[in-house]
């Protein structure tokens, strides 16, 4: 059976109907390009128990089901699921932070599915179940590890500003009169934040190159959930009581979040989304081209544009100025990974600018690198991870201190401004890391570290917070791996929807203002066609100096916190010697360049007592307060002398593992 690669026109095709047609890499695109494929290119894996939970006595349990034991059932949120342990699987997995999601994606590798193409269902599930934190009019960062050719490619798709913006745009009404007010209700709730979209274009061109199934079955999962209903899980029913102020400013959200009588819809509740259904098949039929460009487009533009809310009151609204050519014109874009290597034992890759989150990562294991973290490993790892020790917390949190200075003043999107020096080189220097790393003290905390000096490089300090995003990471049969992070920016976005998916407040993670108060301009500042700065780093490892023995793929959500949740997951695997589960349950630690260091005591049953008062002894101002992690882990390991997948699901949201066999 041969088939070709211009697969658009195909009509939609069932999961099961992928075993007996397939459009092999380059499925999701209109080249034309004769690359014959057989259906035996496919590993499909007919085991009934794959992509299914262990239940009681050994039994497998569907993700989605109703039964009991099913882990999309919603539960009391507890802020902290104690008892996971690592789940092992033979070929394939697939991790995120909501189950029906990651079913979705493990039902796409079941099938002969790439990692790619399970990204592409399970952004597309995200955006119905966790719409607080994701959105396929929102943006993503996807690190790729292509097992063939051995190379990792980092996908960007962050959302641009408007052709029409100036660094005003999020200051000030108008943005050429310097009295002009600010935008109303607020800089976020304004059609001021709404970025012009990425993520699916992003998917499309990393699809086109590495799908092995047809696009236009990637989305019926999708489409069945958002027809035949899915239960609210508890993230998604806090967000909407959270936001309901927001929500009530646009008809649509009130339809779809609310009752008629304006009561929130609650946790556990069957919810449908039937706009949203209508949008997939649209997607699934036209590709990305469906959002970017024609009626679905059309509304985006007029809803970003709308000046007053649908509420009784007609609140005023700042519109956005995004076009019609601004969505046709969005380019994704493949840029060189930020890669270093770490004890001379490991390769770690994570995602460059626009991202700022894969250079502080990569500056915070370049300082690390001088002090041995091997003997400063958490106390009885075997219980959730344990209680990481004094100095360890000390020397990660002093790391990241100084990485996060020089993110705040160097880093933005380097087609705008580019990095000092000679860019990763020059930020990644040896030399450098090292003089950087004699600045720690080993018994006092340096509070609030200064940018390092590369060279005469004029730019203000930029503070600005991010917010709620969501994380995936996927291996498929073929050995390729998938680590992307996605946002919607704040919970639930802007507020704005439009046929069934929330629009993102995505641009206010530009500095509002464009300089600091000395008049230097500021990297991150709001630029025409400019992407805003992101904490976003998904991030891969690989054994030796150089990708092709893989490791690991991790990632969080956490906004401007998601380089502390990587590097903890990272240092907690590689020097500590902790399983993926452990080193994602590890107690979340760490600090932005603040005298602040959190320790999450989210797992009340650990206790931090000796663990504060040491940090307090070095200095550090400590803080308790829950953190929002959403790790989410998969390893290569050995077991028995057998070579496995093992993955690890963030305790503190609602995430699980799956893969083939019941895990």
């Amino acid at each position: 059976m041969m088939l070709t690669r211009k697969c658009w026109k195909l009509a939609p095709l069932s999961l099961a109907a992928i075993l007996l047609a397939s459009c092999g890499s380059g499925s999701g695109g209109d080249d034309d390009t004769d690359d014959p494929i057989t259906s035996n290119d496919l590993v499909v894996d007919n085991d009934p128990t794959s992509c299914t939970v262990r239940g009681d006595g050994n039994s497998s349990i569907v993700v989605g089901s109703g039964v009991a034991g099913d882990p999309a059932a919603p539960e009391a949120a507890s802020g902290y699921r104690v008892g996971l342990t690592a789940k092992n699987s033979n070929s394939y997995m697939a991790v995120a932070n909501t189950p029906l999601a990651v079913k979705a994606g493990c039902d796409i590798l079941k099938a002969g599915g790439s990692a790619v193409d399970a990204a592409v269902a399970m952004q597309a599930v995200l955006g119905l179940v966790e719409p607080q934190s994701s959105t396929i009019a929102g943006s993503a960062f996807m690190m790729y590890y292509d097992a063939k050719t051995k190379e990792v490619v980092a996908y960007d798709g962050r959302e641009t500003a408007p052709a029409a913006a100036t660094g005003y745009y999020l200051r000030r009404q108008d943005q050429a009169d310097a009295q002009s007010p600010a935008p109303v209700p607020s800089a976020r709730r304004s059609g001021r934040a709404i970025g012009v979209p990425g993520v699916l274009r992003m998917l499309e061109m990393a699809q086109q190159e590495h799908g092995k199934l047809p696009w236009n079955s990637l989305f019926d999962y999708g489409v069945q959930l958002s027809t035949d209903g899915f239960q609210i899980p508890g993230r998604l029913g806090a967000a909407i009581q959270s936001n309901a102020a927001g929500l009530a400013l646009d008809g649509n959200a009130m339809a779809t979040y609310f009752h008629e009588d304006g009561t929130p819809r609650a946790t556990g509740e069957i919810m449908t989304n039937l706009p949203y259904a209508k949008t997939l098949k649209a997607i699934a039929e036209q590709g990305a081209d469906a959002l970017h460009t024609g009626e679905i487009a059309e509304a985006i533009i007029a809803k970003a544009a709308q000046a007053v809310g649908d509420d009784a009151g007609k609140t005023p609204i700042t519109p956005s100025l995004m076009t019609m050519s601004d969505l046709a014109n969005y380019q994704p874009k493949k840029r060189d990974a930020v890669c270093v290597n770490y004890r001379a034992t490991y390769h770690v890759c994570s995602m460059s600018p626009p991202s700022s989150g894969g250079i502080a990562i990569a500056q915070s294991l370049g300082i690390l690198g001088q002090f041995d973290l091997s003997q400063y490993g958490p106390l009885t790892p075997s219980n959730e991870g344990g209680v990481p020790s004094v100095m360890g917390v000390h020397l990660v949190s002093e790391a990241e201190r100084l990485a996060y200075a020089d993110r705040d003043k160097y880093v933005a999107d380097t087609d705008f401004i580019p990095l000092p020096g000679k860019g990763f080189s020059t930020m990644l220097d040896l030399g450098y890391l090292t003089q950087r790393a004699n600045l720690i003290d080993m018994n006092a905390s340096m509070g609030t570290a200064q940018a390092g000096n590369l060279g005469d490089v004029p730019l203000g300090v930029d503070k600005t917070v991010e917010h709620g995003t969501t994380h995936l990471s996927v291996v498929d049969a073929y050995g390729n791996v998938v680590s992307m992070t996605t946002t919607v920016e704040s919970s639930m976005g802007s507020f704005h929807m439009v046929d069934g998916f929330l629009l993102t407040n995505q641009l206010t993670d530009f500095s509002a203002d464009p300089v600091d108060d000395n008049g230097t301009p500021i990297a991150n500042r709001v630029a025409p066609g400019k992407r805003p700065r992101s904490t976003m780093a998904p991030t891969l490892v690989f054994r030796g100096d150089q990708p092709g023995d893989f490791v690991m793929a991790t990632g969080s959500p956490g906004g401007g916190s998601i380089i502390q949740y990587v590097v903890k997951t990272v240092v907690g695997a590689l020097d500590w010697g902790l399983d993926a589960q452990q080193a994602t349950s590890l107690v979340v630690f760490g600090a932005s360049n603040s005298p602040r260091t959190s320790v999450d005591h989210s797992n009340t049953l650990l206790d931090l007592t000796a663990l504060v008062d040491g940090l307090k002894a070095k200095g550090h101002t400590v803080s308790t307060g829950a953190q929002s992690s959403g790790v989410a882990t998969i390893m290569r390991v050995t077991v028995d002398g057998k070579t496995m997948l093992q993955g690890g699901a963030d305790p503190r949201r609602e995430g699980i593992v799956l893969g083939d066999g019941a895990l």
